[in-house]
């Protein structure tokens, strides 16, 4: 069926179809690096590496551009509060939001373009919309005639009679609706020169001379958080296919993606209402790992809520998938002797898919290439993680009812197709977080060595009573005994 994907514009799901066969060009909007990244910037984030990592399973060639917006009110204001540079207050936050996303395990993108760099495109687009009649200059400023585009406010479905006013109330602009391309300059501001007078760009204008830079005037994926859908995105496209013409120039996305917001209590985590969780502090609460799963749980498009408690549940559940992994791995004698027992010699390189785990069907029906195409036509659908994951924690159920089976091609099968999955959701505890408790591995490995010959002993000399309170013990500490025709093998429950 192929993927298809919800367009904001359209209000529908509609077929994925890239511009270039085999490729497809996104560009989402970057943070504003005023201050230091929440867990809501990390949620949009994930969503969209969810999707390009889904675009790259299937087969396709992905150009992804997320800007960063070094200029801004914000930035300005923060800076001097701070007693800073705006260069300097901008870089130190740059930084903070890539070590934010390196730490969930986020892929760079493929370009990572300034605003400040751009300063030459974006005069360039202000001079062909005063040339057509969509802008006009005011007060050393240049504003964009709303009026002037038929289809405003199409992105966000609102008519413009009925918009608020633009709260960029300063001298030159014509319409309370018109927005700012260029600002002029104001003390001790920083400002770029240009054929208005001394100022800097729009918020607004820099995502559209940036995407038209690196991906053309129309490309397919553009894509935020909920709630850049009006102003920004419905400016952005507003001020891009002016600048192209108007609409008969074609769309300036062909999809507009859009992430639900991140709540804490019901109530939309932002800054300005002093509700956010930062991440450094999120991740001193709990695994990176732990924290990508809790933000890719719900559908993108939904809220999900951020608490102690969700967190737990999602810990509770990644931990299980997790542990299932090791433990098959354990048994099987690791990720390249379980490749090869499934029959699939190249690993996760090659492809569960029919045929390819012979005899790996465990009771009934369901086999590991059923559970894959379950997960992928999900992913297919909007990216309907809620029954991704009901095919993942599907394949790690029945990979449970056999782990006793040492050295089981059933097992190893299972194994694989929950790692195939687990790699595209980002989560293979082997490839893709290989250190995650490695460092206490040799050290458990240890213990539980000493703890099984003393149980050994034990039964050895008929003391059934101390064998089975050491079983006991480990049991309610999370580890699991089983006894085997090759011995003693332990596992996390």
């Amino acid at each position: 069926m192929g993927l298809r994907l919800y367009d904001t514009r359209t209000r529908r799901v509609r077929p994925f179809v890239p511009l270039r066969p085999g490729h497809v060009g996104v560009y989402v909007c970057g943070p504003t690096v005023q201050s230091p990244p929440h867990v809501g910037h990390i949620r949009t984030g994930l969503a969209f590496d969810l999707l390009r990592r889904w675009l790259t399973q299937s087969g396709l060639s992905v150009t992804f551009v997320q800007n960063v917006t070094d200029i801004d009110d914000k930035i300005i204001i923060n800076a001097d509060q701070a007693g800073t540079t705006v260069w300097e207050l901008a870089t130190r936050q740059t930084r903070a939001f890539d070590e934010a996303y390196r730490a969930v395990g986020v892929l760079p993108p493929t370009i990572s373009p300034l605003a400040t760099g751009h300063i030459p495109e974006m005069l360039e687009m202000i001079s062909v919309l005063v040339e057509r009649g969509f802008a006009y200059p005011g007060a050393g400023s240049v504003w964009f005639r709303v009026g002037a585009f038929a289809d405003y406010g199409a992105l966000s479905h609102q008519r413009p009679a009925s918009m608020h006013p633009s709260p960029e109330a300063e001298p030159g602009k014509a319409d309370p609706r018109d927005f700012a391309l260029w600002k002029a300059v104001k003390p001790g501001e920083p400002s770029w020169s240009s054929p208005w007078g001394p100022g800097r760009p729009g918020w607004h204008l820099e995502c559209s001379a940036m995407a038209g830079k690196y991906l053309g005037g129309v490309f397919d994926i553009h894509g935020g958080g909920l709630d850049l859908v009006f102003p920004h995105h419905e400016n952005e496209r507003a001020q891009t296919v002016c600048a192209a013409g108007g609409p008969a120039g074609g769309e300036m996305a062909n999809y507009w993606m859009h992430i639900g917001l991140l709540t804490t209590g019901g109530t939309k985590m932002s800054k300005s209402l002093g509700n956010s969780f930062f991440v450094t502090d999120a991740l001193a609460a709990v695994r990176p790992q732990v924290l990508r799963y809790h933000l890719l749980s719900a559908h993108y498009r939904s809220s999900l809520e951020y608490s102690p408690q969700t967190l737990d549940e999602s810990g509770a559940a990644h931990d299980r998938v997790e542990t299932f992994v090791r433990n098959a791995l354990d048994i099987l004698g690791g990720p390249a002797e379980a490749a090869a027992l499934a029959g699939t010699e190249a690993g996760l390189a090659g492809s569960v898919g029919p045929g390819t785990v012979a005899g790996a069907a465990a009771e009934g029906d369901l086999t590991p290439e059923l559970v894959w195409s379950e997960f992928a036509a999900a992913m297919d659908d909007d990216l309907a993680i809620g029954r991704a994951l009901a095919a993942l924690f599907g394949a790690v159920s029945r990979g449970n009812q056999v782990l006793s089976k040492a050295h089981s091609r059933e097992l190893a099968g299972w194994v694989e197709v929950t790692r195939r999955m687990l790699t595209v959701l980002g989560l293979d505890p082997v490839e893709q977080w290989p250190t995650a408790g490695a460092e206490l591995r040799p050290a458990l490995d240890s213990v539980m060595g000493i703890l099984l010959d003393l149980r050994s002993s034990a039964r050895a000399r008929r003391d059934y009573t101390e064998a089975d309170s050491i079983r006991s013990r480990l049991a309610a500490s999370g580890v699991v005994i089983e006894d085997t025709p090759e011995g003693q093998r332990w596992h996390l429950a």
